[in-house]
């Protein structure tokens, strides 16, 4: 897995967000720098975490949907007269 990076766009959606937390929650400011830092450390520390947990998340839904498939393929089955030796 490379490196989690965001792109420019992501990062000004989530900075504020991350401001904003500061603010409300711990009542303290943190300007766009710390925050955008504090944003790469996590996206490197934890960001692993949430992509393998999506990966399994993911993986889980492609089996459900693959078991769907192969219970709707068996139902296309046609009966065949048995053969006895």
């Amino acid at each position: 897995m490379s490196e989690i990076k965001f792109s420019k766009e992501e990062k000004q959606a989530i900075i504020p967000q991350i401001q904003l937390y500061f603010k409300e929650e711990l009542r303290q400011e943190i300007g766009q720098f710390d925050a955008e830092f504090l944003l790469d450390f996590f996206a490197e520390k934890i960001g692993p975490f949430f992509y393998n947990r999506a990966i399994y998340e993911a993986v889980a839904n492609v089996n459900a949907h693959v078991e769907e498939i192969t219970d709707g393929l068996y139902q296309l089955e046609k009966a065949t007269p048995l053969f006895k030796r």
